[in-house]
């Protein structure tokens, strides 16, 4: 079971959102928006609700725990560019482009581990 989450037209370069994208790979979506939480980036902020809106999604959707779902895809795509100028020196114009990214995110739900917990539960439940 997966879920496919598509955050399109964020108002920030790409490359920015890439730099904290290896350690959140690592890491499992509670584990990664408790990291994020604290973190004093901008993209922290960006990438946290996009991580909290997936996995609100996957648990209505799926009726699964957070704690059991982790990432499959976790990327960075490029959105569209808008050109820009700046006045420059002698009436010229500075071309400039302003970058927008979209972020992509499936999550998957360890089937696994979510019978292991139902075992426990029942033996539990049996004494």
């Amino acid at each position: 079971m997966e879920l496919q989450t598509y955050i399109k037209d964020l108002k920030i370069s790409p490359k920015k959102l890439r730099f904290l994208l290896p350690t959140i790979k690592k890491l499992l979506p509670v584990q990664a928006m408790e990291y994020l939480n604290y973190s004093p980036k901008r993209t922290a902020r960006v990438f946290y609700q996009a991580i909290k809106s997936a996995v609100t999604n996957a648990e209505s959707t799926l009726k699964i725990d957070a704690k059991l779902l982790k990432f499959k895809v976790l990327t960075v795509e490029e959105g569209q560019r808008l050109k820009r100028f700046r006045p420059g020196a002698r009436g010229t114009a500075k071309p400039y482009k302003r970058r927008m990214a979209h972020i992509k995110i499936v999550l998957t739900a360890d089937v696994k581990k979510k019978s292991k917990i139902k075992k426990v539960e029942k033996t539990v439940k049996s004494k």
